[in-house]
């Protein structure tokens, strides 16, 4: 009994800290639930509504595609286009739940199940840095992802607690769903489920199938490994297990799981990420003009053809000389730009120097030189003297320092004779080439030295290329452009190009006369590199001491620029614009063209009737033909009278255009009769050319200033 009394005594103290130790503990614990729910109070009042929450973005996606309309470039994070809940397909919905948050339907934001094995996996893996896993719901990974940061601190996951109880007592399951399904990250920079249904699928989320739902539901664990652009086999592996755990939450049958293969399932392409890269760095700052909107995700359709941008980028790679650089642009007689190439690689630099760099285009400037010299009334067929001259203290030369003497004008330009094109310039006015080059489009700074017909002034590749596109075009203005239409996410149209034709720049008589010289050069000129076994027509240009070599031509409607030189301007050997640039034009144009029908250039030349009259006198009548006309055009008094049958020219009086012109109040559109150009003091005559000797780039390698 004794015994009995002293163990009872001895529980007593026991069980009173026991006691104790539990009322303690309760009370700790209603200040506990009390301090929750306060904080989960105030945070409720705080949070934003839910209109609000839906419109938290961090910035604009823009899909860029091709003429075809495949993706080409992704810029910016992607917020794709927002789903409602009842928008949003059910197997979306499902896989998601079923991989993320089982219970999502019961609980409050938090679901105690996971946190205990959250905690049981962070007791097992203590001193291993390893993460915690398994404990966070939909909500708390929603709080997160609005609210929060990824750092792991229990401070953190303090404040997801409050948050997603307080998102929880706020909205309604629907509605948080339908927020994290539009906001978690994929990868890729897609946020939401239409983002990267349209990053990896290419279509909307609207018609996401089983399997889709399944690689898209596996992402949200690990994006940056799962993605399908960082890594297919993973995020096709992990669907699998999406499937399996839908499967075991009973929202697909056995069935279903077992006969749905994720590898199936067709990806997008990943959009290339080297020389087409030229041509969106050049096209997307365009948007800036054509619309306001900075919020919502775009659609940017451009001009570009994938097909010719893999061909340019070979042709200009297989082409350039060893430690120089190559560009490229071809377009449209429209303007439409389809390829783009602006160096020879675009990781290594992604300086574009097809529309940024300025340098000497050579020869092919004497494109604005006949234009000026065609419009002034030369023909192709006008014989002029290519000889030593010297104009102003300057004296050109040609390639070799031989001369030919009489030439037709075709051949002078088709041989690339600089002396000829230093006569033309001097006669016309070199501020008549200038101003010939601004009508055409040129926008660097011209100078007006006489060297300048030889193409001293620099210029832009891509201005030079749409100068020839508008020979191309029947000497209309164009305009290089490479976005055809934008449109939102919901098919908006913000923009679409309009076809609008271009001002005539020169009468279509010079464009088609230019276009036969052109055609020459090719045929029998500095040229020939370019044939492509259909007709062409085009120009080289080669610079001093070959720092520079170009090539611009067109052919079945489409032009096409090439520049070749070194970034420091340098000399490269052996370049010239009728060897590397040519081919690689030529490399280009056959496969560009390959496709459209082969037609002959339009080069019948219907001239006005003031270049078609030779006889000089007719304008002005004959004594015995009828009345004189002063050198105004004005008729003198005292005309002879007409002979035997011929009307009396007092009665009918001669007039010539001139006179009507001012009678009429018009400007003439006759120029001034060509002059005979300065000829300096004679020279010693050079050693003639050789029987045999074959032309080359006549260009610019000779220049003397």
């Amino acid at each position: 009994m004794a015994r009995a009394t002293s163990s009872n005594k001895r529980k007593g103290p026991v069980l009173r800290i026991l006691t104790r130790m539990v009322q303690i503990g309760v009370a700790l614990g209603l200040i506990g639930l009390v301090a929750l729910v306060v904080m989960v109070a105030v945070a409720r009042s705080e949070l934003p509504g839910y209109t609000d929450l839906k419109n938290i973005e961090q910035g604009q996606m823009i899909r860029v595609r091709a003429a075809d309309g495949s993706i080409i470039q992704e810029i910016g994070p992607s917020y794709g286009r927002w789903l409602p809940s009842d928008q949003i397909p059910a197997v979306m919905k499902d896989a998601m739940i079923s991989i993320e948050d089982r219970r999502f339907r019961s609980h409050l934001g938090l679901d105690p199940k996971g946190m205990a094995r959250s905690a049981l996996f962070a007791w097992q893996n203590r001193n291993t840095n390893r993460r915690l896993q398994g404990a966070s719901t939909i909500t708390q990974q929603l709080a997160r992802t609005i609210f929060l940061n990824n750092k792991y601190t229990v401070g953190r996951k303090v404040r997801e607690a409050v948050l997603a109880m307080a998102l929880e007592s706020k909205f309604s399951k629907d509605q948080i769903l339908e927020l994290y399904l539009n906001k978690v990250y994929f990868g890729g920079g897609a946020y939401g489920i239409d983002a990267a249904s349209r990053k990896f699928f290419d279509h909307d989320a609207t018609t996401l199938s089983l399997g889709e739902a399944a690689i898209i539901a596996g992402l949200v664990k690990a994006p940056s490994n799962y993605s399908p652009t960082a890594d297919a086999q993973a995020a096709i592996g992990r669907a699998s297990v999406v499937l399996r755990a839908m499967e075991d939450n009973g929202v697909i049958s056995p069935g279903q799981a077992a006969s749905t293969e994720p590898a199936d399932v067709a990806l997008a392409p990943e959009p290339p990420q080297n020389s087409v890269r030229y041509f969106t760095d050049w096209a997307l700052p365009q948007l800036d003009m054509l619309i306001d909107e900075t919020i919502q995700p775009i659609d940017v359709w451009t001009t570009v053809d994938l097909s010719m941008q893999r061909e340019a980028t070979a042709a200009i790679q297989s082409n350039v000389p060893s430690g120089a650089q190559g560009a490229l642009v071809a377009m449209e007689n429209d303007g439409a730009v389809r390829a783009m190439v602006g160096g020879s690689d675009y990781v290594t630099s992604n300086y574009n120097r097809a529309v940024t760099a300025v340098r000497q285009p050579g020869s092919s400037w004497k494109l604005f030189v006949y234009l000026a010299a065609l419009e002034a009334g030369y023909s192709p067929d006008d014989v002029v003297t290519d000889e030593p001259v010297q104009i102003d203290g300057w004296t050109p030369r040609n390639s070799g320092g031989s001369y030919s003497g009489p030439i037709s004008v075709r051949n002078a330009f088709a041989f690339s004779k600089n002396t000829v094109a230093a006569q033309i310039g001097n006669e016309l006015g070199f501020s008549t080439v200038a101003g010939m080059a601004r009508r055409f489009g040129i926008t660097t700074p011209i100078n007006t030295h006489p060297a300048m017909v030889l193409g001293t002034s620099e210029t832009r590749l891509i201005d030079m290329t749409r100068a020839f596109a508008e020979i191309s075009g029947g000497g209309r203005a164009v305009e290089p452009y490479g976005i055809l239409k934008v449109v939102t996410a919901d098919n908006e149209v913000l923009y679409e190009r309009r076809e609008e034709p271009g001002a005539p720049l020169v009468d279509d008589y010079v464009a088609a006369t230019m276009t036969d010289l052109l055609q020459t050069a090719v045929n029998t000129g500095t040229g020939r590199a370019a044939q492509i076994g259909r007709p062409a027509a085009g120009k080289t240009g080669t610079t001093t001491s070959n720092k520079d070599g170009t090539f611009f031509g067109f052919s079945s409607g489409l032009t096409t620029g090439v520049w070749m030189g070194r970034d420091d301007a340098k000399t490269v050997s052996g370049l010239q614009g009728g060897t590397a640039p040519a081919r690689a034009w030529a490399a280009f144009m056959k496969a560009a063209t390959s496709t459209r029908p082969s037609t002959p250039f339009d080069t019948e030349v219907t001239l006005p009737d003031w270049q078609l009259e030779d006889d000089p006198d007719s304008y002005y009548g004959a004594p015995e033909d009828g009345e004189f006309v002063d050198e105004y055009g004005l008729p003198i008094e005292g005309n002879p009278p007409a002979r035997e049958g011929q009307p009396d020219p007092r009665s009918e009086p001669v007039l010539d255009d001139s006179w009507i012109d001012r009678a009429l109040g018009r400007g003439q559109r006759r120029p001034e009769p060509r002059q005979e150009p300065r000829r300096p003091e004679p020279l010693p005559p050079p050693a003639q050319p050789r029987p045999d000797e074959r032309p080359s780039d006549n260009g610019e390698d000779g220049l003397i200033y």
